[in-house]
């Protein structure tokens, strides 16, 4: 068995399942008496764009705006523009998009349709700030955030109430016409309130949680921060307002069917599948200890499941940053699990980004074998300083062990997978 070769399968098959040329076609919705708008934000924006441009009736009017991430583009569409702008730190071309959809999507009627393509990244990319917020405010808080190790939630709620466009503001803004969401989901539970922090549905969180996360987090906010967060009339749209008595949301892909689409791989290889959860969270290097303490139960007791066995996992883990490493969420799990297992024969793991991204680096993850301490050693490369550092990224580099796609154009969050062979 090539163990390194049957994880990258399985790698690529989870990121293929959200493939949006293959997952768009088929929950495309009717097109309406009027005009169909087509906006979107997120990582898969683009490559969503271009499967619903490729599938429209070419006999049926379509137009639009999505944004992506830098180098996240699919070149020039016949009918819906795309345009590339910062993340995870939203920057000035996101802002534009974001004024110019909201612009788009004024003014429709109830014969019109509003096709809107969400998927993970989409929050940094629609920045566009609430009344008497600048753009640099919202940029410290996100930098802020993202240091701090919040959950993906706390910094929604955040990032939501700061926002313009986001937490339903755009199915407010486009009603009274049809709002229909096709959405890539990258986050545990697949609710779609929390993904790209949920543009057109309805926000159950609150201005008062938004404040708790900032207190919790003892992140210090501008004045013009503190102020709408403590203005009643800035709460966002809440589930029964009648924005959004004419929106539907279709999930289109999964974290969980992507699971589902490796477990195939393995299984076709004679390896039994242990899908441990779609939704695993905490802090990475925790995260990475607990599966390695799950792996030698396999190898030492044949349990949950006897060898050749792999336990594959989803879910977004965080990490607070410590030192100056390069970072990564799924290379700080990777780290961590390999100086757990120390050399433990016969187990090796991938873990990366479905994106292709993993943490700022253009890089998805990276592969750990039974020989990766020890040819770190030789090489001179200290795990326990790399971890320390939060340089995970840097560690696998000198290895040669980095897993790198480029834009994969889809998101479904993280995969993770422990191959025990024997």
């Amino acid at each position: 068995m090539d163990e390194r070769a049957l994880l990258r399968q399985m790698f690529d098959a989870a990121v293929a399942a959200a493939a949006p040329d293959i997952v768009i076609p088929r929950r495309l919705p009717a097109p309406p008496a009027g005009r169909t708008i087509v906006v979107g934000a997120g990582k898969a924006a683009a490559s969503m764009a271009r499967a619903v441009d490729a599938h429209w009736p070419s006999d049926k009017p379509l137009e639009g705006l999505v944004v992506t991430r830098y180098g996240y583009g699919v070149g020039k569409l016949d009918r819906i523009e795309v345009v590339e702008a910062s993340h995870p730190v939203p920057d000035e071309a996101g802002e534009r998009a974001a004024q110019r959809i909201l612009d788009m999507v004024r003014g429709l009627t109830p014969d019109d349709l509003v096709l809107c393509l969400i998927s993970g990244g989409g929050s940094s990319l629609l920045s566009l700030p609430a009344p008497g917020i600048e753009l640099a405010d919202k940029q410290a808080i996100n930098r802020a955030l993202l240091r701090s190790g919040a959950n993906i939630d706390d910094m929604n709620c955040v990032r939501k109430h700061l926002s313009a466009i986001k937490a339903g503001r755009l199915a407010a803004a486009a009603a009274p016409a049809e709002v229909v969401s096709l959405i890539i989901s990258d986050v545990p539970g697949d609710d779609p309130a929390i993904i790209a922090s949920g543009p057109t549905v309805p926000d159950p969180s609150t201005l008062a949680q938004a404040r708790e996360v900032l207190r919790r987090y003892c992140i210090e906010a501008p004045p013009s921060v503190l102020a709408l967060l403590n203005n009643p009339a800035a709460e966002t749209p809440k589930p029964g307002d009648p924005v959004f008595a004419h929106h539907s949301v279709r999930m289109i892909a999964t974290p969980q069917a992507s699971l589902e689409a490796a477990a195939k791989i393995a299984r076709a290889a004679g390896v039994a599948p242990l899908i441990l959860g779609d939704a695993l969270e905490g802090e990475a290097r925790e995260v990475g200890r607990v599966m390695s303490g799950i792996a030698r139960q396999v190898v030492m007791h044949g349990q949950p499941a006897p060898a050749p066995c792999v336990l594959i996992s989803g879910g977004e883990t965080t990490v607070t940053l410590h030192g100056k490493g390069r970072g990564g969420r799924n290379v700080e799990f990777l780290l961590a699990l390999a100086i757990d297992l120390d050399g433990l024969p016969k187990v090796y793991a991938i873990a990366g980004d479905t994106d292709g991204v993993d943490g700022a680096e253009e890089v998805a993850g990276a592969i750990v074998a039974p020989d990766t301490l020890a040819r770190a050693e030789s090489l001179g490369v200290k795990a326990r300083e790399s971890l320390a550092d939060n340089d995970g990224h840097g560690f696998f580099e000198r290895l040669g062990d980095q897993v790198v796609t480029g834009p994969t154009l889809t998101n479904v969050n993280d995969f993770r997978a422990i191959l025990i062979t024997g």
